[in-house]
C-alpha cells in the first residue's frame, strides 16, 4: 500500500507567496546537480594519482554519471506521475546524499564509478520533476520568472563548482568534492519535506478503474523503451569518447556508432507500440514541443561547449589556469543574471518566442566574435562570454515555459523528464565536441571551427523559436 504524501504546514500552505519558499526547495536540487557536474573535473588529477590510473580510465567518474542520468531521466518523468512528485523529489536528495557519502570513501576507482551511477540516479530522481515541481507549483503569471530562478540556481552551481573544487582539492582532500553535497542534500530533504505541496489532492494517487480488456488499465512499463533508450545513449557517447581518444579499436568505435543508430531505430518503433511509452510519440511529435524539445538540446550544449574548449584554449596560449577560470566565469555568471532579471530589461510586450529568438541571435553573434577574434586573450575573451551566456539566459528559461505550457497537466513530470533528458544530451554533447575537435586538429584550430559551429547552430535555435 503506497503511503500519502506529506502535507505542508496549513501555515505554509495558506500563505500567498508560498510557492515561492518551494521554488527555493527546488533550487537547491538544481544548484547541486549543476555543482556535481563542474566541481567533478576538477579532481581528476588527484584521482590519477591517488588511483595510479590513466585519465582514460578516470574519465568514466563523469561517464558513468551522465550515461545513467540520460538513461533514467524520461523513465522516472513517468514514475513520478504515478508515485507522486515530491515522493520521487525527495527520494532523489536522499539517494544522491548517501551515493555522494559513499563516493568520498571510495578506496578504488571501481567503488567510486559505481558509487557515481548511483548518484546518478539520484540525480535523475530530482531533475525530472524539477521542472514540473515549478511549472505546477506557481501561478501562471509567475512561471517565467520561477523557471529563470531555477535556470540562475543551475549556473550557480555550474560556476561556483570549479572554483570550489579546486580550492576542497588544494586544502582538504578529492573525497570533500563528493562529501560537499551531503550536508545540501540533508537540508533539500528537510526544506522538501516542509516546504513542496503535495502531487495529488488527497496525497495519493486516483487508483486506475479497473477494464475488462486490460490487466492493467495505466499498462505495463515500458522496459524495453528503457533498455533501448539507454543502449543508444550509451552507445553514442561511448563512440563519441572513443574517437577522442578513448583507447578502444577502430572496429569498436564503428560498431558503437551503429549500435546507436539501430538502438535509436528500435526505439522509435517500440515507443509506438508501447502502451505506456517512455518517450511519449505523442507529445514528442507535437511541432511546439518537438521544436522546443531541440531548441532546449541546442541551447546547452552551447551553454557546455565554450566551459570545456576556452580553458583548452587559454592553456594553449599561456594564459595562467586561475586568469582564464576567472574569465571562462563570465559565461554562466551572464547565463544568470539574465535568467533573472535580465529578462525584466526587454520590452514587456515580447511573448517567450520572442525572447528565445533574441538570445539565440545574442549568443551566436557572441559565439562568432570568440571566432573570429584573432588571438583573444583571457581578456578580450570576457565580452563575446559575456554576450554568449546573457543570450542563453534569455533563451532557455523562455523556451522551457514554452515547452511546459504545452504539454497536458496530467504528463507534467514526463514532460519536465524529456526536457532534463534532452539537457543532458545537450550537456553531453558539448562536452564531447570539443574534446573531438581538439583530439583531431588541435586546440586552435579545433576551436575555432567548434565556435563557427555553434553560432550557426544559435542562428539555427532562433528559427526554431518562431514556431
Amino acid at each position: 500500500m503506497q503511503r500519502a504524501e506529506r502535507p505542508r504546514p496549513r501555515a505554509v500552505a495558506r500563505w500567498p507567496h508560498a510557492h515561492w519558499p518551494a521554488v527555493g526547495t527546488v533550487c537547491l536540487g538544481a544548484f547541486l546537480g549543476q555543482l556535481t557536474a563542474s566541481v567533478t573535473s576538477l579532481v581528476f588529477p588527484a584521482l590519477e594519482q591517488r588511483f595510479d590510473a590513466g585519465f582514460a580510465a578516470v574519465e568514466w567518474v563523469s561517464l558513468s554519471y551522465l550515461l545513467v542520468l540520460v538513461a533514467l531521466l524520461a523513465p522516472v518523468g513517468r514514475l513520478s506521475d504515478l508515485v507522486g512528485r515530491k515522493t520521487m523529489y525527495l527520494g532523489g536528495f536522499a539517494v544522491f546524499a548517501a551515493a555522494s557519502l559513499g563516493a568520498g570513501l571510495a578506496g578504488s576507482l571501481a567503488v567510486l564509478v559505481a558509487c557515481r551511477a548511483v548518484q546518478a540516479v539520484g540525480g535523475a530522481m530530482m531533475q525530472a520533476n524539477s521542472v514540473a515541481l515549478v511549472a505546477r507549483g506557481v501561478p501562471e503569471r509567475a512561471m517565467r520568472t520561477a523557471l529563470g530562478i531555477q535556470a540562475a540556481a543551475q549556473a550557480l552551481g555550474l560556476a561556483l563548482g570549479p572554483t570550489l573544487g579546486g580550492l576542497l582539492v588544494t586544502h582538504a582532500s578529492w573525497r570533500w568534492a563528493f562529501w560537499v553535497n551531503v550536508p545540501i542534500g540533508v537540508l533539500g530533504i528537510l526544506a522538501g519535506w516542509f516546504l513542496l505541496p503535495r502531487t495529488f489532492p488527497d496525497g495519493r494517487p486516483a487508483r486506475p478503474a479497473r477494464s475488462a480488456r486490460s490487466k492493467d488499465a495505466g499498462g505495463r512499463f515500458d522496459l524495453a523503451g528503457l533498455l533501448l533508450l539507454a543502449g543508444a545513449s550509451t552507445a553514442l557517447l561511448l563512440a563519441l569518447s572513443a574517437a577522442s581518444g578513448l583507447p578502444l579499436p577502430g572496429w569498436a568505435v564503428a560498431a558503437l556508432a551503429v549500435l546507436a543508430v539501430l538502438a535509436a531505430a528500435g526505439l522509435v518503433r517500440q515507443e509506438r507500440r508501447a502502451d505506456r511509452p517512455i518517450v511519449p510519440p505523442g507529445l514528442v511529435n507535437t511541432p511546439g514541443i518537438r521544436a522546443g524539445l531541440v531548441v532546449a538540446l541546442i541551447g546547452y550544449l552551447l551553454l557546455f561547449c565554450p566551459l570545456v574548449l576556452e580553458p583548452v584554449v587559454l592553456a594553449g596560449r599561456g594564459v595562467p589556469a586561475a586568469t582564464a577560470g576567472v574569465a571562462i566565469t563570465a559565461l554562466p555568471a551572464a547565463f544568470a543574471l539574465a535568467a533573472t532579471v535580465g529578462g525584466g530589461l526587454l520590452p514587456r510586450g515580447w511573448s517567450d518566442a520572442v525572447r528565445c529568438r533574441a538570445g539565440a541571435l545574442l549568443a551566436a553573434a557572441g559565439l562568432l566574435v570568440l571566432a573570429v577574434l584573432p588571438a583573444p586573450g583571457a581578456g578580450a575573451a570576457v565580452g563575446p562570454l559575456l554576450a554568449a551566456g546573457y543570450g542563453l539566459g534569455l533563451l532557455l528559461p523562455a523556451n522551457n515555459a514554452l515547452v511546459m505550457r504545452a504539454i497536458p497537466a496530467q504528463s507534467s513530470a514526463v514532460g519536465g523528464g524529456l526536457v532534463n533528458m534532452v539537457r543532458s544530451l545537450g550537456t553531453a554533447l558539448g562536452t564531447a565536441l570539443p574534446v573531438l575537435a581538439v583530439h583531431l586538429a588541435g586546440a586552435a584550430s579545433g576551436g575555432r571551427a567548434v565556435l563557427l559551429l555553434l553560432a550557426a547552430v544559435a542562428v539555427l535555435a532562433a528559427r526554431l523559436s518562431a514556431r
